[in-house]
């Protein structure tokens, strides 16, 4: 998405920087960015036509998120997603959605319940296709329905940009179809039951201890983010590179 005069006019009367913001994250998440890549500033800005300050300020939003940091005299660098960081996130977010929803669950009515059924059952249709980028996108409107009762944007704020560090850096082409099979048959239909029973307190326990919980997901975590890792690891050396350092 170069940053030009071609762009519609809508887009113009946005912030530079917020534009460049979504250029580099649609380059992350399309794995045209990797993590542990070292940013060409000067590059960029001349491929988008701009200053270095709008991207530099992009770049500090983007290390608030956590998907870059910043070392002296070597500029920014695009960080990895590892096992303890996933770890803390899934501690946050779970807290995060369960304070959510203690505070507010009352407020959720027939409707919302029967809006979060469609769909988990829409999830379900999504992962029959083999469709993620669907079932994502279902994923996060299902929790958004009790977290959108929040008027705490700050802690909105950093429940999505967590769940955007888990899982658009970059997107996978795939998925592990026994986990996301398991949290809408197993997980989410639990807890749409405790909702209609009216239970909040014990479907916020529901998703601390076990929806977020990194120990009850910790296999199907190893399967979805390290699987490539395991399997590079346990191949024959003679298999995995050559003479010029490439794999055979």
């Amino acid at each position: 998405m170069p940053i030009t005069s071609a762009q519609p006019p809508a887009l113009q009367t946005r912030p530079l920087r917020e534009q460049v913001y979504d250029y580099l994250r649609t380059e992350m998440n399309q794995g045209d960015l990797q993590p542990g890549a070292f940013l060409d500033l000067n590059a960029i800005a001349e491929r988008l036509g701009i200053s270095r300050t709008p991207l530099r300020e992009a770049l500090l939003q983007l290390e608030a998120q956590g998907f870059v940091t910043v070392l002296p005299r070597r500029g920014f660098r695009l960080n990895r997603l590892s096992l303890d960081d996933i770890r803390h996130y899934y501690e946050i977010l779970g807290a995060l959605e369960a304070a959510t929803l203690k505070a507010h669950g009352a407020a959720l009515g027939i409707d919302d319940v029967r809006r979060m059924r469609e769909l988990n059952a829409a999830m379900a249709q999504a992962v029959a296709a083999e469709d993620f980028d669907r079932y994502y996108a279902l994923n996060l409107a299902f929790h958004e329905v009790y977290l959108g009762l929040s008027d705490n944007k700050a802690l909105l704020a950093l429940a999505r940009s967590l769940k955007q560090r888990l899982y658009d850096w970059p997107r996978r082409a795939g998925f592990v179809k026994a986990w996301e099979e398991h949290s809408i048959a197993s997980e989410h239909a639990r807890f749409l039951d405790l909702l209609e029973r009216g239970a909040i307190r014990e479907a916020a326990d529901y998703l601390q201890d076990v929806h977020w919980s990194f120990q009850v997901q910790e296999p199907f975590i190893h399967a979805y983010y390290f699987a490539s890792q395991s399997a590079a690891s346990q191949a024959p050396a003679a298999e995995t590179a050559g003479p010029n350092g490439r794999g055979r």
